[in-house]
């Protein structure tokens, strides 16, 4: 008779298990800029200042080179999956009246060239140039055990995966060359295209978040 109770108890726990009413609950955003429609929800968190990288980047970080990092926290609320393109979102600039660029994201390769192999202009603001400027100028290290960590390093914090299942929250680092001008981000907007649907294909709307209010984070 125990041994039936204790079956009967492990079938009824099974079953509710699989229960959708069991589902994990989407975390809430707690980002300072979001947007939601269609059931998904995508928050942004720009990491300003230096601090911010210490737990996730304990020698050298993107942020001394110039790279900013953005805290992206997409939320689906749908009863399936869906896949973002993270390689297609821009971060758009506008310099000034008459100047508007389009960012595209660094892979951690990048960041970890950009931070340790390029040679930047020492004014960053001079002549407000199109970013990122290119090289010109040869390396001055190679690709040794301090680049392997910094890409490591990146790689971990980065957005973990390209697909959100349904009623999850997935979580990670965007980043972008913005030659260290964080007064940039105030006239910037993130623009998130190129979202569907798992299984039937069917696109949900672009998302573009207003980060015109972005101010360096408190110490």
């Amino acid at each position: 008779m125990p041994k039936l109770l204790s079956s009967l108890l492990l079938l009824c726990i099974a079953v509710a298990a699989q229960s959708p009413n069991a589902q994990q609950t989407s975390k809430p955003l707690h980002a300072p800029y979001a947007d939601s429609h269609e059931g998904m929800a995508i928050g942004v968190d720009p990491w300003t200042t230096a601090s911010r990288y210490k737990e996730k980047f304990s020698k050298k970080s993107p942020f001394s080179g110039g790279v900013v990092a953005l805290d992206v926290s997409f939320r689906n609320d749908n009863e399936k999956g869906v896949k973002v393109n993270l390689q297609s979102m821009r971060l758009i600039l506008q310099i000034d009246e008459d100047n508007r660029q389009e960012l595209e994201p660094l892979s951690p390769d990048d960041v970890a060239d950009t931070v340790l192999l390029k040679q930047k202009s020492k004014d960053p603001t001079l002549h407000r140039s199109p970013l990122p400027i290119p090289t010109i100028s040869k390396p001055k290290t190679t690709r040794d055990s301090n680049w392997t960590n910094l890409r490591d390093a990146c790689q971990n914090a980065s957005v973990p995966s390209n697909v959100i299942g349904a009623h999850s929250t997935v979580e990670g680092l965007v980043y972008f060359d913005i030659r260290g001008e964080v007064d940039l981000l105030q006239n910037a907007r993130l623009y998130v295209p190129n979202l569907a649907v798992m299984g039937n294909n069917e696109p949900i709307s672009y998302f573009e978040i207003d980060l015109s209010h972005a101010k360096p984070d408190s110490q």
